[in-house]
């Protein structure tokens, strides 16, 4: 397994991939598809934690969380804040990126566990 890749880089990548993404869906499906903008999100958080160290989930959800407020929910441009709503968004974001990393610190400590030689006899 690789080594993490820099937290300033995969900020970066939550950065340039949100802003892709939300763009993107609201290109193909509308501004109006919380949900879709939601589960998209989810996926990159996921995939962009899965070659983070575990100090950048953080990070990773709450600039998807900015873009998801700012360009995925009506109205556009506008950052708002309702707490039980927003912040189940947030701990779904922040669940996804966590989720990403572990499963790939657990996949590195498998493969280094299996390069380990067996015990002389």
């Amino acid at each position: 397994m690789p080594e993490p890749v820099a937290t300033p880089r995969v900020w970066a990548g939550a950065f340039l991939g949100s802003g892709l993404l939300v763009g993107g869906v609201n290109q193909a499906l509308g501004p109006g598809e919380p949900l879709v903008h939601l589960a998209a999100l989810s996926v990159l958080a996921a995939a962009l934690g899965a070659r983070a160290r575990l100090g950048a989930v953080p990070g990773i959800a709450c600039l998807c969380w900015l873009f998801f407020n700012a360009f995925g929910i009506p109205p556009a441009g506008v950052l708002t804040w309702s707490a039980p709503v927003d912040l189940q968004r947030m701990f779904l974001l922040l669940g996804a990126a966590l989720t990403g990393t572990l499963v790939a610190r657990v996949a590195s400590a498998r493969t280094a566990y299996r390069r380990i030689p067996p015990p002389a006899p």
